[in-house]
């Protein structure tokens, strides 16, 4: 199946910029207006998060949200025939705060969150950082899309390993000095074995497992923010989030990075993942002794 849907993507993605979102166009008006994909879920998501804004704001950041979603997948399937120099030129970042500590010794944990557009972000910074770059994915269950989408990933040096096998390689990875992908607000599969906070005002999991492999192996932490500076261009922004991470209290990680991503999601409030259900569990008492985040929810 993969030599198969593999040269009709290619051919796919050697066609210009401007008639790829011309497709991403009619691919989100689509998912918007017709199959209404999932479309619940982002204006719940978009009234917890936002509630201070009126319907009719929330829906524009909606329907933005749907160009951003298909654009990404267009993007990303370009970046099967795309050339080194085309992607410079369409994505900036900063690099210098990462190859400072790589030059001092440390080992990274850069902090993402669910931000368009990711995979930009994936090869630009493994072209220009000075160790490979560890990235953990989600298995996807077509295994020849699974194939491509890892072939691009991979292109400029990438290591990548799924969340199912994270646990079994991790001491692998550790061994040496490392630089770790994660998007930190992977929401978590049970709400349990997680951290407790505030997220946009409401009670949030989040997975502890990130500032938890921090502590323990005294990485740095680095934040990676997306900013999307016209369409089919993007810049990285990277901000320290503590050189030590074994220095820290439980939770303060946690805290740091829900705050800096709010602020990020807040500039531009369509430019997050809003289609996953974020928010899907509900606080109770049998979670209080994993709250990070002040004084008790009521």
């Amino acid at each position: 199946m993969y030599y198969i849907i593999y040269p009709i993507l290619y051919l796919f993605s050697l066609l210009p910029f401007f008639i790829l979102y011309g497709i991403s166009d009619f691919f989100a008006f689509i998912l918007f207006y017709v199959v209404k994909y999932r479309k619940d879920i982002v204006l719940s998501n978009l009234t917890i998060a936002f509630p201070e804004k009126t319907e009719e704001e929330r829906i524009k950041i909606a329907k933005k949200y749907y160009q951003y979603f298909t654009d990404t997948f267009i993007e990303t399937i370009k970046f099967i025939s795309i050339s080194k120099k085309q992607l410079l030129k369409r994505s900036i970042g900063d690099f210098t705060t990462i190859n400072n500590l790589i030059d001092k010794g440390y080992s990274i944990n850069l902090m993402a969150g669910h931000q368009f557009n990711w995979e930009f972000a994936n090869l630009l910074y493994a072209i220009n950082l000075k160790i490979p770059f560890v990235g953990v994915f989600t298995t996807i269950s077509n295994k020849a899309i699974e194939r491509i989408f890892l072939d691009v990933r991979r292109r400029y040096g990438t290591i990548l390993i799924s969340d199912y096998d994270f646990k079994n390689k991790m001491h692998t990875v550790f061994k040496k000095q490392y630089m770790l992908g994660l998007a930190a607000d992977q929401n978590p599969k049970r709400p349990t074995n997680t951290y407790w906070i505030n997220f946009f005002g409401r009670p949030t999991p989040f997975a502890s497992g990130p500032e938890k492999g921090a502590r323990k192996n005294n990485a740095a932490v680095v934040y990676v923010g997306f900013k999307k500076t016209k369409r089919g261009h993007y810049q990285f922004e990277a901000t320290l989030l503590c050189e030590e991470a074994a220095k820290t209290k439980e939770g303060e990680l946690t805290l740091k990075y829900r705050d800096i991503l709010e602020k990020t999601i807040k500039q531009d409030p369509a430019n997050y993942l809003w289609s996953h259900r974020r928010f899907k569990f509900e606080w109770g008492n049998e979670y209080k002794e994993l709250w990070k985040d002040g004084e008790l929810p009521k």
